[in-house]
């Protein structure tokens, strides 16, 4: 069982742990009281904490979660750095004093339920804070769709240019373009006549213009006129005959 102290260490790893982001495992051999408090300050105003605390006690800590970090990180001299918030600041002071005091010594990390190694815990370090990396990654995503919004927008214009040409050559002096449909258009076939009726001849009967091709109408002449004149003499000639006789008949009988 336990100790008092011993459970509530373990209590308040168990708080640091809940509320922590990721971990870096270090070890702090030789590093004095002063210069771990100096440490201790910076990592805190980033949004950490580092604690010394017994390897079995941090294990009953983390739980099952123990399992996932490899044995090196939680044995030996190990000081457990809770990053609470801004992950890469965090990681990049721890790394920047590591450099400037060779007794510190980053072993590795525990982020997002995954081990990393001390080449990955200084690669995060590298990263941009999250509010840049955030504001990054909302640029990445929104630069398609912005590019996809103009596409669309150039799709619906192009149509309204046109559209709006057409109406420019309208307003400058075409007549307007009725709205109502046009009216179908009816085709009349004309009759075909004989070239000697069109010619301005003698009329023909349906019968002869039935029976009589029009190629072998003959083209009206003036022989039917002169027929017609020729008989008109013949006509007064038998005619008057007949008013003399008539006259002398009747001065006889006188």
């Amino acid at each position: 069982m336990p100790t008092a102290e011993k459970a509530r260490t373990i209590e308040q790893a168990r708080g640091w742990y809940g509320k922590s982001v990721g971990l870096v495992f270090t070890d702090y051999r030789g590093l004095k009281v002063k210069e771990m408090q100096q440490l201790r300050r910076d990592l805190r105003a980033k949004g950490g904490e580092i604690h010394i605390l017994k390897n079995t006690l941090f294990r009953i800590a983390a739980g099952e979660d123990t399992a996932r970090m490899p044995a090196e990180l939680h044995n030996g001299t190990t000081a457990v750095t809770f990053v609470f918030e801004n992950e890469a600041q965090v990681t990049k002071s721890l790394l920047d004093y590591a450099r400037t005091n060779r007794k510190l010594i980053v072993k590795g990390g525990f982020f997002g339920g995954k081990a990393l190694t001390a080449k990955q815990v200084e690669a995060l370090s590298e990263l941009p804070p999250r509010e840049v990396l955030i504001a990054q990654v909302i640029g990445a995503i929104a630069a398609p769709l912005t590019n996809l919004v103009t596409v669309i927008e150039a799709l619906y214009a192009d149509p309204i240019r046109v559209i709006g040409a057409v109406a420019d050559k309208f307003a400058e002096g075409s007549p307007k373009p009725s709205l109502a449909a046009p009216e179908p258009e009816v085709e009349v076939e004309e009759p075909e006549f004989p070239a000697a009726v069109a010619a301005g001849g003698p009329e023909m009967t349906e019968g002869e213009a039935s029976s009589e091709e029009p190629d072998a109408v003959a083209p009206s002449s003036p022989e039917p006129e002169a027929s017609v004149a020729a008989e008109t003499p013949s006509e007064a000639s038998t005619e008057a005959p007949s008013d003399t006789n008539s006259s002398e008949g009747s001065g006889a009988g006188e």
